[in-house]
């Protein structure tokens, strides 16, 4: 398999894990819709924190911030298509960050944790650096990277300790979450999540420093594709190998910190700035060792045909990341089977599974007769309607 052409299936693959990955924790969060059902056996119940801790644990924090870093990869591979037929390809991305954030208005409706829609947004901060130097473009991906906004609370709170704070603003409105997605109407449902569940969801990834996160992740996605990073040959191994190792060093401290900070620090302002910053780098460092680990052995002979399993996943990855919104929503909210009052974590988890093999063997069977995915296809006619040239 050529070079270029395996990168593609790697990345494809990458983006069919993550999607798994987002599909089984979705499962298990009944969709954001948090609600422990009553009566669960102890021996069930213990199941259930083993079963949760690991999922959080391998894939909290980390698969948006793999899809986050493979978005800035894919604009570079666009971008560095049409400048080979002397074509600026930034204008025309604008727009398609605007398809893109109707896709997310109404995978929203069904989901209000989209990230789409924050995608298509902070998506558009790549044009005016698209063109900067790599030097320049890790620097600031880099500041990003250290939660600036966030330091800067930090460095307060620690000359101020003992000032209170107060409950961060997302929680009121994840509150008010069951007022619409218990009751039996799909359109209140639709009407809660675009409105209240939308706000709370933009301030949840502000407090929890996600913005700068993705658009770092954005922006070292775009130097890994001008570095050709995802093209396999003896450096770009040298390269994952290494990073797989700096990675999983720097996560064990990290993660031995996070888990002590409520008892490393007393005061509740310093804890908290202290604590976001922390667990993002912590985040951060593990979604590294999956990303590496993963590529190292997907072009080993033993784990290449296992972990292909995901590359048609991954080429239908808005369309599997919106369905599973609507799916989802429909299994377990008030207007569908309501099963967020009986689906405790295990039996959440098992249909995250199940839907996983069926999302499998629907993408086998439609990348076999179709070159892209049905919203993927909206996506790419749209983006080139008043185009006579679509240099792919």
């Amino acid at each position: 398999m050529a070079a270029e052409s395996k990168r593609f299936y790697v990345v494809d693959a990458l983006r069919g894990f993550a999607i798994i990955s987002i599909m089984l924790l979705h499962n298990i969060e009944h969709f954001d819709f948090y609600y422990v059902p009553e009566n669960i056996p102890q021996w069930m119940a213990s199941i259930d924190t083993i079963i949760w801790d690991t999922m959080f644990f391998l894939f909290g924090g980390k698969s948006y911030a793999m899809f986050a870093l493979l978005f800035g990869l894919t604009f570079y591979i666009q971008m560095h298509n049409q400048e080979k037929h002397g074509e600026d390809f930034r204008p025309r991305f604008a727009w398609r960050m605007f398809l893109l954030l109707i896709f997310g208005i109404i995978n929203s409706a069904f989901f209000q944790g989209d990230i789409l829609s924050i995608y298509a947004i902070l998506g558009i901060l790549l044009i005016p650096v698209a063109r900067f130097s790599d030097k320049a473009l890790f620097i600031i991906a880099l500041i990003l990277f250290l939660q600036p906004y966030e330091m800067i609370r930090l460095f307060i709170a620690i000359q101020n300790p003992e000032m209170q704070i107060s409950d961060p603003a997302s929680w009121a409105y994840f509150g008010k979450m069951s007022e619409y997605a218990a009751g039996d109407s799909l359109f209140a449902t639709i009407k809660g999540n675009l409105t209240n569940g939308k706000v709370a969801v933009l301030l949840w990834n502000w407090e929890n420093g996600r913005y700068f996160h993705i658009l770092a992740l954005f922006i070292f996605g775009l130097l890994a594709g001008r570095r050709k990073l995802f093209a396999w040959n003896d450096a770009t191994k040298q390269f994952w190998t290494k990073a797989l190792i700096i990675s999983a060093v720097a996560f064990i401290p990290l993660f031995a910190i996070k888990t002590s900070t409520g008892n490393l620090i007393d005061s509740d302002a310093i804890r908290r700035s202290f604590s976001i910053i922390e667990t993002s780098w912590t985040n951060i460092s593990f979604m590294i060792v999956l990303l590496s680990g993963f590529v190292l052995l997907f072009h080993s002979k033993l784990m290449h045909k296992v972990l292909n399993v995901f590359t048609p996943i991954g080429k239908m990855s808005l369309s599997n990341y919106v369905f599973q919104s609507i799916i989802g929503a429909s299994i377990y909210y008030g207007f569908g089977l309501g099963l967020y009052k009986h689906a405790n974590t295990t039996p959440a988890f098992l249909i995250g599974l199940v839907l996983a093999v069926i999302t499998w063997l629907l993408c086998s069977w439609w990348a076999a007769n179709h070159k892209r995915g049905p919203l993927e296809a909206i996506w790419h006619k749209a983006t080139w309607f008043n185009s006579e040239k679509r240099h792919h």
